[in-house]
């Protein structure tokens, strides 16, 4: 048995999340990063920078559209919980729109003595006078979701009639103003393996919750299982889905018996349906009918025709080596597709006609810089559209158009930084595969030729992929201090389609590590930095990568941040939403998976390691209220680090989830502490 197999953890403890215990050694571990890096001048400037960007009005204040009405969620220094906002378009385009406020979350938070965090609001069209809201405590995954009046102004209690769901990780779907699909903790056997609902039920207003029908039921071991509505006009269907596990989800459409008819594709792609047309993305090669789909493609159909058992797909996006499908969206008449050419963005619109589908350029995209399609409402904005672009030096720019005519700006984003001679590029390093891996490199032109201190960032997993945006924090916080700022596109994502995602899945999910390792030793071969010189960056799945370049290539970094991860590879899938990412990393309960799992999971290869085989220093930070990824995985790696004597330091944010912030402030602290932890290892101590 390997050193990572016999290991016995002696920090089970630290895995109470709010154990008085736990919570002593977290606040302790606080002080000592506090002191450290936060009672500087240079902290405090850097760190009032940041909440000033974070909380100004010349922001753009990006809106969802639901026909008339553009809603906004905002926070600022007069509202730092955030107030849920709305304007009409014709307001919005002026430079001072009159928003109508909705719910002051402050306000709330203060009447009702409860540490709210906005979880997101779900609005019944078309009338558009009643919407749920979704609250967490201290910015977890859990939430109470709420009944909402928009001509009241009034929550909805449940002993007046109002829909209300307890914290949980709930679903909540409008079917008309009196009905609803619900999943969420109904009791014991209600929930899945991995914490969400595995019943779909149907609700009437006035019923307890006790009484709501159910309508389909999946097993434990699934991930989830939801319903919902789509209510365009003359198009109205009821669905059902079932996802079996990250990945892999079963989709039915409900026949007026309510009569679930399953759509016969592979359970791993992607099915959406808009009036007559069922779209299918695939993630894996498809051999139907005796012709042969690529992964990636995506194909067309007419709905009626398919369920009647034709499987006569129209190709209406093909991949190739360079270019691969990033998003799509309908507007009234026409689908926008957003694709990835080398990581960089091209926008096309389709129409769809008797003799086939015409494909046209929807607009110019610039180079080095990622633009998005927002606010596609086909039910009631025609075929308008939204386009948001960014570089990492280039703030945002907000455009309205529609298609056939050209996009005109909407807002503009002031500069938080000072970009003047900053440049990027675009490079491609050699994994130990002979794959080609792209990463940009963001710095400023007369350090070309000299090395320095780098920070590279990265995430490899889930199909997520990564693109150029604006950071103003990282800007302030590391370019302006001379450093340079490096993204790596390494496998496990989904840049180049979902072969680049599903070849380093499980067995072969050693990829991601060496591609981010080969990235590493490019910079250095380029001469764009030191080993010394470097770091990295990384949280969630991107903290694992972190992790695993702590202790299996530490020679390659002089200082890592390591973000919300996930460290413990052999307990992941016991703790909280751990379970539903077995598809992702293997069941470290199987023998023959926990073995290649084994060979990487940071916790127990650090465990192991040779005491003398130095690690640089690491940074670690989490929140105690992340119910996704527990915050034991940061904990014990920091304990057992630090037994071993090791430089390690850790942060634990009481509050804020996830993201790890739960408010302005907090986000400009996790940010002011990275930048200044990075100019503490990587510039200040190679110069003294």
């Amino acid at each position: 048995m390997s050193g990572a197999e016999q290991f016995t953890d002696p920090y089970l403890w630290l895995e109470d999340v709010t154990g008085d215990r736990a919570l002593s050694w977290a606040r302790a571990h606080n002080e000592v990063v506090i002191e450290r890096f936060a009672t500087s001048d240079r902290f405090d400037a850097l760190d009032d920078r940041i909440i000033a960007m974070l909380d100004t009005d010349t922001r753009i204040p990006y809106p969802t559209r639901r026909g008339q009405w553009l809603y906004n969620f905002w926070r600022d220094a007069e509202h730092p919980r955030g107030v849920w906002r709305r304007t009409t378009f014709d307001d919005y385009r002026s430079a001072e729109p009159a928003w109508d406020v909705l719910i002051d979350l402050d306000e709330l938070a203060a009447t009702e003595d409860e540490n709210w965090v906005w979880g997101g609001a779900g609005v019944l069209r078309p009338q558009q006078e009643l919407a749920f809201i979704s609250l967490s405590r201290g910015g977890a995954d859990a939430k109470v979701v709420r009944e909402f009046d928009l001509t009241t102004r009034e929550f909805r209690e449940p002993e007046h009639g109002g829909f209300y769901l307890p914290e949980a990780k709930s679903q909540l779907r409008w079917i008309d103003a009196d009905t609803v699909y619900v999943g969420t903790d109904f009791g014991p056997g209600s929930l899945t393996d991995s914490g969400y609902p595995r019943l779909a039920r149907r609700w009437q207003r006035g019923t307890p919750l006790t009484a709501a029908e159910t309508v389909f039921e999946g097993d434990h071991d699934d991930v989830m299982v939801a319903a919902g509505y789509d209510r365009t006009p003359g198009y109205e269907r009821h669905y059902l889905g079932r996802a079996t596990d990250f990945f892999n989800e079963s989709v039915y459409l409900l026949d007026a018996q309510g009569t679930p008819h399953l759509i016969d594709v592979p359970s791993d792609a992607s099915e959406s349906w808009y009036r007559d047309w069922l779209l299918i993305q695939l993630k894996s090669p498809w051999e139907v009918d005796g012709k042969n789909y690529p992964a990636g493609a995506l194909l067309a159909i007419d709905i009626n025709e398919f369920f009647a058992g034709s499987r006569a797909f129209e190709v209406i996006f093909a991949p190739d080596a360079h270019t691969a499908l990033h998003g799509y969206g309908w507007t009234e008449n026409h689908l926008l597709l957003i694709t990835l050419e080398d990581v960089q963005t091209k926008l096309y619109v389709l129409t769809p006609a008797a003799q086939g589908w015409r494909r046209e350029e929807l607009a110019d995209t610039p180079p080095m810089a990622t633009t998005s399609v927002m606010n596609l409402d086909p039910l009631e904005s025609g075929d308008e559209f939204m386009l948001n672009t960014s570089g990492f030096t280039t703030p945002a720019t907000l455009l309205a158009g529609s298609v056939g005519r050209p996009a005109v700006v909407l807002k503009r984003e002031s500069g938080y930084f000072d970009a003047d001679g900053i440049e990027t590029e675009q490079f491609f390093a050699r994994s130990d595969d002979g794959t080609m891996v792209p990463y940009f490199v963001v710095r400023h032109r007369d350090q070309r030729g000299t090395p320095g201190p780098t920070v590279l960032s990265g995430y490899g997993g889930f199909e997520v992929s990564r693109t150029p945006g604006y950071s103003g924090a990282s800007g302030m916080g590391w370019l302006e201090r001379g450093g340079t700022w490096v993204m790596a596109n390494i496998r496990g994502g989904g840049e180049y389609g979902p072969h680049w995602h599903t070849q380093a899945q499980k067995a072969d999910r050693h990829k991601v590590y060496e591609d981010f390792a080969a990235v590493a030793g490019d910079l250095v071969t380029r001469g764009i930095t030191t080993p010394e010189q470097l770091g990295a960056v990384g949280g969630s799945n991107g903290g694992l990568l972190m992790g695993v370049m702590l202790t299996r290539y530490p020679e390659l970094f002089g200082a890592i941040v390591c973000q919300v991860p996930l460290l413990d590879m052999r307990r992941y899938h016991l703790l909280l939403a751990g379970a539903s990412w077995i598809a992702e990393y293997g069941d470290p309960d199987k023998p023959e998976e926990w073995k290649y799992i084994s060979e990487y999971s940071p916790y127990q290869v650090a465990a192991a390691a040779d005491p003398q085989r130095p690690y640089p220093p690491i940074l670690l930070t989490t929140s105690t209220r992340d119910d996704r990824v527990h915050p034991a995985h940061a904990r014990k790696m920091a304990a057992l680090l630090e037994e071993q004597g090791r430089t390690v330091w850790y942060h634990e944010n009481i509050e804020g989830g996830h993201g790890g912030a739960a408010d302005n402030k907090q986000m400009a602290f996790q940010s002011a502490l990275i930048y200044e932890f990075f100019t503490q290892m990587l510039i200040e101590q190679r110069t003294s």
